[in-house]
């Protein structure tokens, strides 16, 4: 790799860390061209050299939380035994990563995708987040007869449902009172929709 690609590189590292530290700890309605040049350091007319528009950085930093959800998951359900009991681990565990994240929970399922936001190809990411989390477990049960193929689409659908209403009502709500509690809920959500 040249110098020059080397230097884009880390200038381009620069503004997505820079915005991933206000996605994270203000959230999206915080993001602006210049709140992320100036917490890269750079002037918000350089950001343009690497980005189309704040949309393009957005996206990227909705790619690198998808990500890094996905290695917070695995790490969290790898011990568990494949089919429906690593497929509720890993919801568990997607659950505790936006309980740990709020604000990448915000901008999941909160933020409205309007004005400089979140483009389509982010919303796109974001509604199959938990199906991307869970995908291999899906196709394990699928291989394995254990839920029927022509259930799957269903079942997917009524979790990621669950689960994100779970979610908000928790976040937002605090409903359930307690973590334990709200806990509780979600697993007999989950051995509704994933009977064994």
């Amino acid at each position: 790799m040249k110098n020059k690609e080397i230097q884009e590189k880390r200038i381009k590292n620069y503004f997505v860390e820079a915005t991933r530290e206000i996605l994270k700890g203000e959230g999206l309605q915080a993001v602006s061209v210049r709140n992320v040049a100036d917490r890269a350091g750079y002037s918000y007319a350089t950001l343009y050299n690497y980005f189309k528009d704040i949309n393009e950085l957005i996206f990227v930093c909705v790619s690198d939380f998808q990500e890094e959800c996905k290695i917070f998951v695995a790490g969290k359900s790898s011990k568990k035994t494949k089919g429906t009991e690593r497929l509720k681990a890993s919801v568990l565990a997607y659950i505790h990563y936006f309980v740990e994240y709020p604000g990448i929970f915000d901008l999941f399922y909160l933020a409205k995708p309007t004005g400089a936001g979140i483009n389509s190809a982010a919303l796109h990411l974001i509604a199959k987040s938990l199906d991307d989390v869970c995908e291999e477990d899906w196709n394990y049960c699928i291989r394995e007869n254990l839920i029927p193929a022509e259930n799957i689409e269903n079942l997917k659908s009524q979790l990621r449902f669950s689960v994100t209403g779970m979610l908000l009502f928790y976040m937002n709500r605090r409903y359930p009172e307690t973590h334990d509690e709200f806990l509780l809920q979600v697993k007999k959500q989950m051995d509704t929709i994933i009977k064994n």
